[in-house]
């Protein structure tokens, strides 16, 4: 037997490749087996944006490290700025869901000039007092907004490609397909922001932020522009949650529903890229099912992430890779 034995080449790991195959599969097939299992195709849409709002909110939590309660403030921003565009300016819905995200995007970058240097509670906590105040705002304007009843008296509208169009505002399965357009694009843009140098600095960032600093990382600057991308992110799906209802409320802005985002980034799995959607999926299926039988869904939603937190505290894809990798 020879003295030195050759060390093998790691092999190139096909989990991550495996797994977004999975989740595309599903997506791309879901307006055909859903009805089969008791489903309906708008319930799959409210999936994919709440998907895209927890795994926004994620690249924050998740890949950064720094807790927000109030990401609904940009998610209802980016809902009424799409709304009001509807209305207001041009029955146009790439021009709403541009002006979701600018307002949104654009609060939360300013907002997070201000907060930057908070950590831990402190950061948390003057998020949610943006949020409520975002939600005040737009609870008590309602001349613009609507107050209380919301925003109403708008529709999407159908895309123009110059070749055809594509009726997304009375064809269910056509708006799907759609939202999985644009959802493809938001997330391949998130992958490629965490597969860059950027993305890498995040995650050193969020391992320990002290060394990170001692290695010239400029961190603030890092933090914000993460807060900022997120940000603008959840306003994208925001302003996809208005048309996919025809409407926009306060309650979009409140920080129950920031408490629900982080519920679905939990359950799903923090440190796994397609974690926040799973946790969605969940979570939007649970509440629209027992919410039929009874008004105290929550308490059931509560109680599944009480058992997800004590029994996978990786979150339930997390789980699952962790023990693919034993």
């Amino acid at each position: 037997m020879s003295a030195t034995t050759a060390v093998p080449a790691p092999a190139l790991s096909l989990r991550p490749w495996l797994t977004a195959a999975i989740v595309w599969g599903l997506l791309l097939t879901v307006p055909f087996w859903l009805p089969l299992v008791g489903g309906y195709t708008a319930l799959a849409a409210r999936v994919l944006v709440m998907g895209l709002a927890a795994m926004s909110f994620n690249l924050l939590l998740g890949f950064t490290g720094q807790m927000s309660f109030g990401h609904a403030a940009y998610f209802g921003l980016g809902a009424y700025g799409a709304g009001l565009s509807l209305k207001y300016l041009a029955a146009s819905t790439p021009l709403a869901m541009l002006m979701g995200v600018l307002l949104g995007g654009l609060a939360g970058t300013l907002f997070g000039l201000l907060i930057v240097r908070r950590r831990g509670v402190y950061f948390a906590m003057v998020t949610v007092a943006f949020g409520q105040i975002a939600f005040y705002i737009a609870y008590s304007w309602n001349s613009l907004t609507g107050g209380y009843d919301g925003l109403r008296g708008f529709v999407r509208a159908p895309i123009n490609l110059g070749f055809t169009t594509v009726d997304i505002a009375n064809n269910d399965i056509a708006f799907y397909y759609f939202l999985l357009v644009v959802f493809g694009i938001a997330v391949g843009l998130l992958g490629l922001l965490l597969a860059s140098p950027f993305g890498r600095t995040l995650l050193a960032i969020r391992e320990n932020e002290r060394r990170a600093r001692f290695l010239g990382i400029p961190i603030e600057r890092h933090i914000w522009l993460s807060f900022s991308i997120s940000c603008a992110f959840t306003a994208l799906a925001g302003s996809l949650y208005a048309l996919l209802n025809n409407f926009a409320d306060p309650m979009g802005l409140h920080y129950s529903l920031s408490g629900e985002i982080v519920i679905m980034a939990v359950m799903g799995g923090m440190r796994a890229f397609w974690g926040p959607l799973v946790g969605a999926a969940l979570f939007v299926v649970v509440q629209d099912y027992i919410s039929s039988m009874t008004v105290n869904w929550m308490s059931f939603v509560g109680l599944i992430f009480v058992l997800v937190v004590l029994f996978f505290p990786r979150g339930l894809l997390g789980m699952l890779q962790g023990r693919g990798s034993q």
